[in-house]
């Protein structure tokens, strides 16, 4: 079944008001962030280091908790939620993908199904089947009975996006999803998450530091600094030579894709 852009949209997947979040009491990290995400769209979270990007990932997933502010996710706020039901309704895939212990890539992968054992000891066929397709999809079938800790950074990147597939999210947030990966396997992912998008309606929140991945992916964008939004809205709308200027404190020239209809950005080089 695929669902329609229209349909989806009546539904809001994130309803972020007011949300603020610090560290250090005279640091704040966020401030006063307010935004939606629709259900089944592809958001992407751009802005320089340090401007809070990775905070508020781990805010829409209560792994932080806001000092101010409230997160509905799908109409309820996120607080009222129990622990295992934001694991079955959304993953998440951190920037520190580090595994020390050697599990084999299928027990990484197996691990996602948690949330849906009900406590049962060892998971079911019918586990065993969703984490055998996401291998598939992720490219990493072949490596399933390798320990992950022999792995390159890019092979153990696609397992972990595997096991994040195979927790079966309504959520997916994904903090810099394409580090370590070459550039065909950035695009087979991206590709695949479209793909989810539009036949499972799953949401997308993404970080990314690559202006073009997301501009060509992304439904809509948000752009980060110092801790405060500074503009919302799609690629279009967002990615101007102003607010990248503005944003980024670096001078671009933005034009059309020549294959496609999404923002090019181009960076120029100082003399």
């Amino acid at each position: 079944m695929e669902f329609t852009h229209a349909a989806l949209c009546i539904m809001q997947a994130f309803t972020v008001t007011n949300l603020s979040f610090s560290y250090r009491r005279d640091h704040p990290t966020l401030r006063d962030i307010s935004f939606q995400v629709r259900k089944g769209e592809f958001f992407s979270l751009l802005g320089p280091n340090g401007s809070g990007k990775t905070t508020l990932l781990r805010l829409l997933n209560r792994i932080l908790v806001p000092h101010s502010g409230v997160v509905h996710l799908f109409e309820k706020r996120l607080s009222d939620y129990s622990r295992t039901e934001i694991a079955r309704r959304i993953a998440f895939i951190p920037q520190d993908t580090t595994i020390q212990f050697p599990f084999t890539v299928m027990e990484i992968v197996l691990m996602a199904r948690a949330p849906h054992t009900r406590g049962k000891m060892f998971e079911s066929e019918h586990d065993r089947a969703i984490a055998e397709r996401m291998l598939k999809i992720a490219d990493v079938m072949h490596l399933a009975d390798q320990p992950i800790t022999t792995l390159s950074g890019g092979e153990r990147q696609r397992v972990v996006i595997a096991r994040a597939l195979a927790q079966e999210p309504e959520v997916l947030l994904m903090d810099e999803p394409n580090a370590h990966l070459d550039i065909a396997h950035q695009i087979d992912v991206f590709n695949m998450v479209k793909k989810l998008i539009k036949e499972q309606g799953l949401t997308v929140v993404a970080v990314s530091h690559d202006l073009n991945l997301a501009s060509a992916y992304s439904d809509r964008v948000a752009l980060l600094v110092c801790g405060s939004l500074t503009a919302t809205g799609t690629p279009h709308e967002v990615f101007t030579e102003n607010n990248i200027q503005e944003v980024f404190r670096t001078h671009v020239v933005v034009d059309r894709h020549p294959r496609g209809t999404s923002p090019r950005i181009t960076l120029i080089p100082s003399p």
